[in-house]
């Protein structure tokens, strides 16, 4: 692996030198995440296997090219799991991309994002030097954690060339919820339970439906369940899969109007927007099917304390991601500058000017 690494590290130096823009690419499942790709294309499936794993100190070691599919069946065999649940688009879905995207599942609402899972990662900048932040432990950093910076980076501050994951156990039980709810009282229902000790790992609401998972020891599941009330479906796990991968009628379809994706506080009210909707992160994160123009939308968001990112389809020319506020803008141009001085990583991905 050290060759494949140098070559890398070659190929790196050799676009930094011509100023030729590059374009990483694991298993291309996310392609169409972001704005529009260029460059030439540097591969990372090269670069594969798991380092290091260590179910009793909860932490696994990955290269980045190595398919999340391979690192899911090592943690399934102890009984572990990325809680984080990230996205997989497809077979060729590759852990480099998982952090890159910064993609998190339904599980987010009760154990945090993925970055809050990165332990630590290397990284190749534009310089052609091998950079290796935080650590393999758990308590690991003092200061500001760079390693963690590279979740959602999208590959604009350098190649991830290996990743060290925290990871957890899988829960004794689970079991879901259905409610007959419309969507204000769905979010109003969440926020309140949000506010109490239930095992609730998992919501979605689409359709006058709020879908709710409990996951956790026996006797805290059960509890929940006689507290909470609803119909109990211990078959759900198909559904909670197809939410996490897309593959559902709402998410999945690729026809149909743009889907946005609003962050908003969980207590924010119903959007004023036209489309339909589905509802994740107990009211936090409301998905939208719509033809709206970005300008409404984020001006919706804005106003409701979040933002807006058009996840697929629609009109890209109004930027992918929510804009920037000045200061903001200027830290983000700054990181670009200190690890990538000459541009050459995935350029434009993010944001149109750098």
């Amino acid at each position: 692996m050290e060759q494949v690494l140098q070559q890398f590290r070659d190929t790196i130096v050799k676009a930094t030198t011509n100023k030729t823009p590059l374009r990483i690419l694991g298993g291309g499942t996310k392609d169409w995440y972001g704005q529009s790709l260029q460059g030439e294309i540097l591969h990372t499936r090269a670069y594969t296997g798991i380092v290091a794993y260590e179910p009793t100190e909860l932490v696994i070691v990955a290269r980045a090219g190595t398919p999340l599919s391979e690192i899911e069946a090592a943690l399934d065999e102890r009984n572990q799991m990325l809680a984080f649940e990230p996205p997989r688009f497809g077979a060729a879905s590759t852990i480099g991309g998982v952090v890159a995207a910064g993609l998190s599942g339904p599980r987010r609402q009760a154990v945090g994002a993925a970055r809050d899972f990165v332990l630590g990662a290397t990284l190749v900048d534009g310089k052609g030097d091998v950079l290796r932040f935080g650590g393999q432990v758990m308590k690991n950093v003092a200061g500001y954690d760079v390693s963690r910076l590279l979740a959602g980076s999208m590959g604009t501050l350098g190649l991830i060339v290996d990743v060290s994951l925290k990871v957890l156990p899988k829960p004794f039980i689970e079991t879901t919820l259905r409610f007959e709810l419309g969507q204000k009282e769905a979010i109003e229902r969440l926020n309140t339970w949000g506010g109490q000790p239930l095992p609730i790992s998992a919501s979605a609401w689409h359709g006058g439906t709020l879908i709710v998972r409990l996951s956790g020891a026996v006797a805290a599941v059960k509890a929940a369940v006689q507290k909470m009330g609803g119909e109990e479906d211990t078959q759900a796990a198909a559904f909670w899969n197809e939410l996490r991968d897309h593959g559902n009628a709402f998410l999945g379809d690729a026809e149909g109007p743009a889907l946005w994706r609003v962050s908003v506080p969980p207590v924010a009210p119903p959007l004023d927007l036209e489309g339909d909707q589905l509802i994740e992160w107990g009211g936090a994160q409301r998905w939208l099917r719509t033809d709206a123009g970005a300008k409404k939308i984020r001006a919706v968001a804005e106003k409701a304390g979040g933002h807006a990112t058009l996840f697929r389809g629609g009109d890209k020319s109004a930027g992918v991601f929510h804009p920037l506020a000045p200061a903001v803008a200027a830290i983000h141009r700054n990181l670009k500058n200190a690890f990538d001085p000459s541009g050459i990583f995935n350029p434009g991905r993010m944001y149109n000017d750098f």
